[in-house]
């Protein structure tokens, strides 16, 4: 039988829970609060797409949206601890979906420096993976990811596990990743980081396809001016995310405080 052509819904073998620390709590919060604030933006698929962590200390330890449960109903309580075989650690109400283990674990597992992956199918993002030339540096949101983002072509519902060295190949070094006629990637060291990326990307995309909807001659500037951008930005003192992340885990325990339930 083709490898590709399983079900969605990933086998249920489960192993002994375990006792959530100070430390994974934190974490879990964290992811949780990123997937209410996606909810919010209106960057959730239904049920589908995923944001995980890795459980601090633990390499073989991830954390996984509960398979069945919107965006907005995820909570640092309910998030699903998986190992690296996709086995669930204690017996939780809800499974996980497969595409999202294989797409996840895979960046996981090949970028031990990788604490946190962001997948989305947003509507810029998909409209951005259909362009042949990708994303160009047009804003200077954009130039946040110069020569800084990869491509990877599509091979139809990420169901299958030999897909997994080809995708993490495609991303390579990098932190963001187009993945053609489907959607957009993000990683980081810290949730805060992988969210601000997807947070950019997004922007940079819609004003890319605004721009480019105008139909009239667009600006890029120069390669030099691009690359002194990119250079800019990477020399910020702070990691990507430490400044912005507090503010919006702030809005959102003044509008939906919900995500931080056990």
């Amino acid at each position: 039988m083709d490898g590709r052509l399983v079900s969605h819904d990933f086998a249920r073998v489960t192993l002994p829970a375990e006792p959530v620390g100070d430390d994974e709590w934190r974490v879990r919060e964290d992811l949780a609060a990123a997937y209410r604030l996606c909810a919010l933006a209106g960057q959730d698929d239904v049920i589908y797409t995923h944001l995980s962590a890795r459980v601090p200390g633990v390499a073989d330890r991830f954390l996984l949206n509960p398979f069945g449960l919107g965006f907005d109903e995820v909570t640092a309580g309910n998030l699903v601890k998986i190992d690296s075989a996709g086995r669930l650690i204690g017996d939780p109400p809800h499974g996980i979906n497969a595409a999202g283990f294989v797409i996840h674990a895979a960046v996981h597992l090949a970028r031990p420096e990788i604490d946190a992956v962001i997948h989305l199918h947003t509507d810029a993002g998909m409209a951005l993976s259909m362009l042949q030339e990708g994303l160009r540096p047009l804003s200077q949101h954009a130039l946040r990811f110069y020569n800084r983002i990869a491509y990877h072509a599509y091979e139809g519902i990420a169901l299958a596990a030999d897909e997994q060295a080809r995708l993490t190949q495609s991303l390579g070094s990098h932190r963001a990743m187009v993945l053609h006629n489907h959607g957009v990637l993000t990683c980081g060291e810290t949730v805060a980081e992988a969210y601000i990326r997807l947070y950019y990307l997004e922007k940079a995309a819609r004003a890319q396809l605004a721009a480019q909807a105008t139909g009239l001659p667009l600006i890029e500037p120069p390669h030099d001016v691009c690359e002194l951008t990119a250079r800019q930005f990477e020399a910020d003192g702070m990691p990507a995310g430490a400044r912005e992340w507090p503010a919006l885990k702030r809005r959102l325990d003044r509008i939906d405080p919900g995500y931080r339930a056990r």
